[in-house]
């Protein structure tokens, strides 16, 4: 493949054992869980609702929120530079003054933020896809900025549009439990969105994008290049008939920590130095319990937030999707500063550049 279409290395620690191991983790995890998920829905059916909610909250512990939570320390270990008090305190501030301005935005507009909650989630996931396309898949069909930005588009839709074309009722449902925490009857300004006709117009028009990517793709991939790309289309079509088949509560618990999650988690081992060489010579337990140990801070730091969002709410949580929909305002809370991380880690990593 051609070398001007892969990351920066951007302070990256591991050698190539390492990353060779981080690719099959994401890629391993990511499918295996896509394929049972829909083979389980397809054989036995969609399973109760109760039971759909059990990977979100697991999420609060495992693989999803500790997966932002070292987002002080991976900008200077991508840089390669000590951890000091400036930089604990930019990220700090960032946390502190973006996440509570949209927290308000969720308590005077809780439609625009949900909203604003879906679009910024489509972005993060398709960054974070992006990424692992070039640096772990090391596709070579991506090698300018607007086919970058396509894939971003296509891989964050997959888990945000699919479902919406899918399954409205349950994504109408999701909608109305996160704004009923702050509003009961704003919810109803969301219903054109779930009509036949804009759900046709989303799934014609994101339908487009989808074949547009996969098509350049083939076309732009050289020889060497051809293999990448199936795992391109493998994982874009999986995530397709994925997101179409299984419930999307359940769908999108799965997705966030076994998809997502790991992959941003393996993303932050291959910048730190210590995770990084015990990635390259195998130690995967090794590397795991550093993370764990660096983002365990934090993920109780998002705990506190979610108690407090939880106090504050004009309605108490009272039942299990009521206290889901608590956890995912928080989780939108928590994601916007994680999204501005990310970003700078993406221009560190030079995701954007080719």
């Amino acid at each position: 493949m051609s070398g001007d279409t892969v990351p920066h290395s951007g302070g990256l620690r591991a050698g190539a054992a390492g990353r060779r191991r981080a690719a099959r983790l994401s890629l391993g995890f990511g499918l295996l869980s896509v394929v049972v998920a829909i083979s389980i829905t397809a054989l036995a059916g969609s399973p109760p609702l109760a039971y759909q909610y059990v990977p979100l909250a697991l999420s609060v512990v495992v693989l999803g929120l500790p997966h932002g939570a070292v987002d002080h320390l991976v900008l200077p270990r991508a840089r390669g530079d000590p951890v000091t008090l400036r930089s604990l305190a930019f990220v700090g501030l960032l946390y502190l003054l973006v996440g509570t301005a949209y927290a308000v935005v969720w308590f005077l507009a809780p439609v625009a933020a949900f909203v604003l909650f879906i679009l910024v989630t489509l972005v993060h996931w398709g960054q974070g896809d992006a990424y692992a396309l070039l640096a772990l898949v090391r596709v070579d069909h991506l090698g300018t900025r607007a086919s970058r930005l396509l894939a971003l588009v296509v891989r964050g839709g997959l888990p945000m549009l699919v479902p919406l074309i899918a399954f409205p009722a349950q994504y109408a449902f999701v909608a109305e439990t996160l704004v009923g925490l702050f509003d009961p009857d704003a919810a109803a300004a969301l219903e054109p969105v779930f009509s036949p006709p804009a759900r046709a117009a989303v799934a014609i028009g994101f339908g487009a994008l989808v074949a547009l990517a996969l098509l350049l793709g083939f076309v732009r991939s050289g020889p060497d290049g051809r293999g990448p790309w199936l795992v391109d289309l493998t994982e874009t079509l999986g995530l397709v008939a994925y997101f179409a088949i299984v419930p999307p509560i359940l769908a999108i618990g799965l997705y966030f920590c076994f998809w997502h999650s790991l992959r941003h988690i393996l993303r932050t081992m291959l910048v730190d130095p210590v995770a990084a060489t015990a990635l390259d010579r195998g130690a995967i337990g090794a590397a795991s319990r550093r993370f764990a140990r660096d983002a365990a801070p934090l993920t109780a730091g998002g705990l506190l937030v979610l108690v407090g969002i939880g106090l504050a709410v004009p309605r108490t949580p009272a039942t299990v999707p009521d206290v889901i929909a608590l956890y995912l305002v928080t989780i939108a809370v928590l994601t916007l500063p994680h999204v501005v991380v990310v970003t700078v880690l993406d221009r560190e990593q030079r995701v954007w550049s080719p």
